[in-house]
């Protein structure tokens, strides 16, 4: 249901914008019976709501339709219905305005970078938080706990897109010689000698960037989670029967203290794979977020659409895994 708001809301946002998206295709220069040849074949000429459920059959993976079409879907035949039949097929969300290639496999293209650059930041603010968030409530009152709230607020009040162009100016630019990083780059780069070649090194300051404030709140709640896990009366049972330090806390505190930052990890990598845009567009990094700007600054409507129920769908798939999750670390939430 989530899903079917998402694709109503996209669509009728997208067909109520000012515009003639058959113009855009065919180019300004076009005669007009090229533009209106245009229209009819995608569907301009009907009903919008007619354009609507349309578009749901497209993207619905069972739908209905011609058996002649089956070049263009690329479907599998369930039920045959006279000329059409039931079919199994991938959504269809397409083809990009301007490079006439299908939305989905320019979206296949660039999901994986997406998607390592989220897990990367993700990787780097969850392993960070954590730490800095257990120093700081062992230190209670220490200057190694104000300093890690000190540093926590002020990477919660920092955009991304600020951080960004600091990072990338001061790491990429001024200290240049010194981290050999770049401004931009992406992760797989091409030249004369060594051809396409992997180049991790183009993933640390876009990673850094983008997981400055999903540290920075892993931090506080890592710190307010395990200070009042060790007020309870089986931390204290666990000091008296001799455990060290080390072992009460990453043995009996800690574990016990993640649920709060189970909900901020998925919440942030959700965020982090639908909103690292602007991260994407300073660094050059290929990947949905980059392709999506690209698309709006040519009014490339179909593959922003088909960006923006890509993000939705991953949205939908973190929460569904993250409520498995509590399952498993927390028992007292499974439905049985």
């Amino acid at each position: 249901m989530v899903l079917l708001g998402v694709v109503t809301l996209v669509f009728f946002l997208f067909n109520v914008l000012p515009g003639d998206p058959a113009r855009l295709v065919m180019g300004e220069r076009t005669d007009k019976a090229s533009i209106e040849n245009a229209r009819k074949e995608m569907n301009l000429d009907k009903p919008l709501f007619t354009r609507y459920f349309l578009y749901l059959n497209d993207i619905s993976p069972i739908s209905v339709h011609p058996k002649a079409e089956q070049e263009k879907y690329n479907f599998v035949q369930l039920i045959p219905l006279g000329e059409n039949a039931l079919v199994l097929k991938s959504p269809y969300l397409g083809r990009s305005y301007t490079t006439k290639k299908k939305v989905n496999t320019a979206l296949a293209e660039a999901l994986p970078g997406t998607v390592i650059l989220a897990l990367a930041a993700m990787l780097l603010a969850t392993v960070g938080g954590i730490f800095l968030g257990v120093v700081a409530a062992l230190k209670k009152d220490t200057w190694l706990d104000t300093s890690s709230i000190a540093a926590s607020v002020a990477g919660v009040s920092m955009p991304s897109f600020f951080a960004g162009l600091i990072i990338a100016y001061v790491f990429g630019y001024l200290l240049h010689s010194y981290t050999g990083l770049n401004m931009t780059g992406s992760l797989w780069e091409y030249d004369v000698f060594k051809g396409r070649h992997l180049a991790l090194q183009n993933l640390i300051l876009p990673a850094l960037a983008l997981g400055i404030r999903p540290l920075a709140i892993i931090t506080q709640l890592t710190r307010s989670a395990v200070l009042d896990v060790l007020s309870q009366d089986y931390i204290r049972t666990a000091y008296a029967k001799g455990l060290s330090t080390r072992q009460v806390v990453w043995r009996h505190a800690l574990p016990n203290a993640l649920n709060p930052v189970v909900t901020a990890v998925s919440g942030w990598l959700a965020e982090l794979l639908a909103g690292s845009f602007f991260i994407e567009f300073i660094f050059g990094w290929k990947g949905v977020g980059k392709i999506t700007v690209d698309a709006l600054e040519k009014f490339d409507f179909p593959m922003v659409m088909g960006a923006v129920l890509l993000t939705a769908c991953l949205f939908i798939l973190i929460n569904l895994l993250t409520d498995i999750l509590y399952a498993k670390l927390d028992p007292r939430v499974r439905l049985s």
